[in-house]
């Protein structure tokens, strides 16, 4: 096998305080994978804008001007995370032989790259990097993150526990993976279902060398339905057997109030007819709203607008 050119794929959005920081990190992680004979020296750290208010592209384009290893491009306006990794993967896949997508903020362990690279170059084509622990994490965070993993794999979702988007993929999953039209992203349930030989490296999770987390938790309530009702059809089997459950029961009150009104024995009351029409609503009210959601993810794939769209790259400026 040929040293293989790898480009570090890193979504950035108002990253101006941490990018000068990590930048020279993840640039001497290239520049020791190089020395070692792991990757070919015209290997490259890639930076996505993600239309960032700040100086963010600004610290990108003065980097790229400063040494050729580093290259950005910018989207025309933020589009969120994942969209961000699909276009600087979608970028590199006809420019290299292996890409690694992390983040910008320094949590993720740059040197579980070392092991990624080691087991592609055994034959690995997806490595997945999996947090060991989460200590640095808050109490709610952690607890809510796990949950959210075991749910999504209680919904039918093939997803690696504990796995964001620190990853490497090869060209060759994702010249497969360009086949995957989604307007609705969920990268980490999606990677698993190109397939090929796949692995994972564990790693610490540290906490963010500087500046503020781009995911409070209403995005992260967000994506874990983008997860949910993009991967699996579950949650609407199960509302559709929970109406069922919720029939049978009717249908056992109806006889019950029929044979106590032929016994004389009915008492007219408000109480348990408002509840039961205040619980028939609310279930009503909630399959209504898992349905809409399914309609609204059909609605946006069926506009087949753009993911992501390309408005600069640093090597096509003056």
């Amino acid at each position: 096998m040929t040293t293989p050119r790898l480009f570090i794929v890193i979504p950035c959005y108002n990253e101006q305080e941490v990018l000068p920081i990590t930048a020279p990190m993840f640039l001497d992680k290239l520049k020791s994978l190089t020395q070692a004979g792991k990757i070919s020296e015209d290997s490259r750290v890639l930076f996505v804008n993600d239309g960032s208010k700040d100086r963010t592209w600004e610290i990108i384009s003065d980097l790229a001007r400063q040494d050729e290893h580093y290259i950005g491009i910018s989207q025309s306006r933020n589009r969120g995370h994942q969209n961000a990794v699909l276009a600087g993967l979608m970028e590199a896949k006809d420019k290299c032989d292996i890409t690694i997508s992390i983040d910008c903020d320094g949590q993720d362990d740059i040197n579980a790259m070392d092991a990624m690279v080691d087991a592609y170059l055994d034959g690995c084509q997806v490595v997945y990097g999996v947090r060991s622990s989460r200590e640095t994490d808050t109490f709610f965070k952690r607890a809510t993150a796990q949950g959210f993993y075991k749910f999504l794999a209680m919904m039918g979702a093939e997803v690696v526990y504990n796995h964001a988007d620190y990853r490497l993929i090869s060209s060759r999953v994702l010249q497969e993976f360009a086949n995957f039209k989604e307007v609705n992203l969920f990268l980490r349930g999606l990677i698993p279902l190109v397939g090929f030989k796949s692995t994972s490296v564990s790693y610490s999770r540290a906490e963010r060398l500087a500046g503020e987390s781009h995911y409070p938790l209403k995005k992260m309530i967000a994506l874990a339905v983008d997860g949910i009702t993009s991967l699996s059809v579950k949650p609407l089997r199960l509302i559709t057997g929970f109406g069922v459950f919720v029939a049978f029961v009717s249908f056992i009150g109806v006889l019950w109030a029929v044979i106590t009104a032929l016994l004389g024995k009915s008492v007219a009351g408000w109480a348990s007819m408002t509840c039961i029409v205040c619980f028939v609503s609310g279930v009503q009210l909630i399959c209504l709203g898992i349905i809409g959601e399914y309609i609204g993810k059909i609605y946006m794939e069926t506009k087949r607008r753009p993911r992501y769209i390309i408005s600069e790259r640093t090597w096509e400026q003056d």
